[in-house]
């Protein structure tokens, strides 16, 4: 398991445009992928989910992976989700 933490950059947090870019590279991944904001988790892989953690700009999470690639996944999102735009 691979765990990161990473500050959200973009303006709009983890919603809309965002959270659909997200989204569509957590999927370019075998692993297991989940985000972490305080005590909720939410899969990496659904927009919907993302959303409901209601994360802003400025706010940390963790991003979680376990598969063959989770190496790869955690540091793809973190680097993705801590970029100010999308």
């Amino acid at each position: 398991m691979v765990e990161r933490e990473a500050t959200v950059g973009p303006e709009a947090g983890l919603h809309a445009r965002p959270a659909a870019q997200f989204v569509k590279t957590a999927k370019g991944f075998t692993s297991e992928i989940v985000v972490i904001k305080g005590e909720r988790e939410a899969n990496a892989k659904s927009s919907l989910k993302i959303m409901t953690l209601g994360a802003k700009k400025g706010d940390e999470i963790k991003i979680r992976a376990e598969g063959d690639d989770a190496e790869e996944a955690v540091e793809a999102l973190a680097e993705l989700i801590s970029q100010d735009e999308h």
